[in-house]
């Protein structure tokens, strides 16, 4: 009887998740203006997702976010990087001589398009699943405050980022050193918070966190990267770069749009996060209970035995 309730809120839960991704793509509600850039809010579900329900419906909910974002791409306004996500958009912005050329040009669109996205609901998962071993184990402290050091050193970056391009584009009135000094700060205060929350209240904060960081940056690394070996020349002069110049703008957009998602995703991971696990355990999935269960009742019959 228990599974089958675990099962019926995961299927109820995956449908949830399904219309939110379809309607926060289809809405401006997919994006949060941050002054200088729309951040991307459409990995979020993906990675709660992929905590609650489960690697294999988080891939789904991944490639439901893909797909999303090749249809918008193929019938919204076609803009001149459209083909990146496109194969509509490839097929008649790109030359291809042959067939084998315009498959090809299919299979590109299609892979940056889905591909990425269907692991960001499968990276989480094992990385919260890794990260509460890790502290689980004899080395706790250790691990811990490598783990908590990385992610203090993203927020405090990112808000050095932040900063640092609303004073490139005049909208801020400061100087670098203020900014890099605000950054420090951030970063020792994200230290001091995450710590006390790890060994005063809540281990599980640190997956949560940590979860909502990879996702995001599974997101923004697999699919520039994939742009960058997929359509290097294309896209170079799609942005107005060189092709040469390409990479360091790759960087950029790492650096800064990445790193800024991957905060605003760790925060709402982790709110929501610590929400749902009091419904249900993230890292434990129907499949993953009934094995445990299986494992469990083997065992004592086998004690019993003896």
């Amino acid at each position: 009887m228990q599974s089958n309730n675990s099962k019926t809120y995961e299927l109820v839960l995956t449908a949830l998740f399904v219309a939110i991704i379809v309607v926060m793509a289809s809405t401006p509600l997919g994006f949060i203006p941050l002054v200088v850039i729309n951040a991307t809010t459409l990995h979020i579900p993906v990675i709660i997702g992929s905590l609650f329900l489960g690697p294999k419906k988080g891939g789904f909910l991944g490639g439901v976010f893909g797909l999303t974002s090749l249809i918008k791409s193929s019938l919204g306004a076609a803009s001149l990087s459209a083909f990146v996500f496109s194969p509509v958009a490839a097929l008649s912005m790109l030359p291809h001589d042959t067939v084998g050329a315009a498959v090809l040009l299919v299979l590109k669109s299609t892979f940056i398009a889905v591909v990425p996205r269907i692991l960001i609901g499968v990276v989480p998962y094992f990385v919260y699943v890794g990260i509460k071993k890790a502290i689980g184990s004899d080395k706790k402290l250790v691990y811990g405050s490598v783990i908590n050091a990385v992610i203090s050193f993203i927020l405090g970056f990112g808000v050095f980022a932040f900063f640092n391009r609303m004073i490139a584009q005049e909208v801020l009135g400061m100087s670098v050193t203020v900014a890099r000094v605000i950054g420090i700060i951030v970063g020792i205060a994200a230290f001091a918070g995450i710590e006390y929350l790890f060994m005063n209240k809540d281990a599980k904060a640190l997956g949560f966190i940590t979860a909502g960081i990879a996702g995001a940056m599974t997101n923004t690394l697999l699919v520039m990267g994939s742009i960058y070996a997929f359509y290097k020349y294309p896209y170079a002069e799609a942005v107005g770069v060189e092709p040469d110049a390409l990479m360091a703008m790759i960087g950029g957009v790492i650096s800064f749009n990445g790193v800024i998602e991957a905060i605003v995703g760790a925060v709402i991971v982790y709110l929501v996060g610590i929400v749902l696990d009091k419904i249900k355990p993230a890292g434990v999935y129907a499949g993953k209970a009934a094995k445990i269960k299986a494992v469990t009742s083997d065992t004592k019959e086998s004690q019993m035995a003896q």
